[in-house]
């Protein structure tokens, strides 16, 4: 997409993960650095590994500090899942939704935060087993999120994968978020395996059930900057700009919704 011409009207902001891009030099690190001037920018880790038994990478984190200042991004966010050991597995694993796991995870978001000298916004990610689950996704979620004092990514699309896979009501997942935690949105496409199985893989069209969730969670939380996820089966540009349309259209429709109920 970065290499297609993009008009500043289109977008409003841009995501990249910074694994991707941190010490990059020559002709992609000035052509990177031509699209953070013209756009803001947040990045999307891949390789934190939150809930990993090994220790944190530091020198990860302070990279990722540097690389902020350097381009100006606005704001850093991971998953909350682990993806590494002794060494990477190249999958995000699901965090055990447990007491002990809470304080764990907390903790090592605090250092990071303490590092970075920011807040991070942690993502609810898709899993497809709870290994030793004490508590509810939610219920783990609002824990990490209140005790280690960081910020919200909401999937939307993970919530609705997750509540067909786990049988749960995704609306009620929205209402039971903090609100006021959500630095932004994400939604994206998936796979159907089956009708009881859906698989999060950001490689298709967002469907209509979740971009009715999107809508849901505008009006039980108001809008937010909002990103279209796409990591691969891409298609043209301008067939990626209808659907980042359509995230404007619904958050002009709920704000014209606010605005009209404030004035009654």
């Amino acid at each position: 997409m970065m290499g297609e011409d993009l008009s500043s009207d289109a977008v409003d902001f841009l995501e990249v993960a910074p694994e991707n891009w941190i010490g990059v030099g020559g002709r992609y690190g000035r052509w990177f650095r031509q699209y953070t001037e013209r756009f803001p920018f947040v990045i999307h880790g891949l390789s934190l590994s939150i809930g990993s038994p090994a220790p944190l990478d530091l020198d990860l984190v302070r990279s990722i500090k540097a690389f902020m200042r350097e381009n100006n991004i606005r704001c850093y966010s991971e998953h909350l899942s682990y993806c590494s050991d002794d060494g990477h597995l190249y999958d995000l694993l699901p965090i055990p939704f447990t007491a002990e796991a809470v304080s764990y995870v907390a903790e090592r978001i605090r250092v990071v935060q303490d590092v970075l000298e920011q807040r991070i916004a942690m993502e609810n990610v898709s899993y497809y087993a709870a290994p030793g689950q004490e508590m509810t996704e939610l219920e783990f979620l609002n824990a990490v999120l209140q005790e280690a004092d960081c910020d919200l990514l909401l999937d939307v699309n993970n919530t609705y994968v997750n509540a067909i896979n786990h049988l749960y009501d995704p609306l009620e997942f929205l209402r039971g978020i903090p609100g006021e935690r959500i630095r932004y949105i994400h939604v994206a496409g998936h796979y159907d395996e089956a009708d009881d199985l859906k698989v999060d893989t950001h490689g298709a069209a967002v469907i209509d059930p979740v971009w009715q969730l999107l809508e849901q969670a505008y009006e039980i939380h108001g809008t937010a900057p909002t990103l279209l996820e796409r990591d691969f089966n891409i298609p043209p540009l301008p067939q990626l700009l209808k659907e980042v349309a359509r995230i404007r259209a619904i958050q002009a429709a709920q704000s014209v919704e606010a605005s009209y109920v404030h004035g009654r």
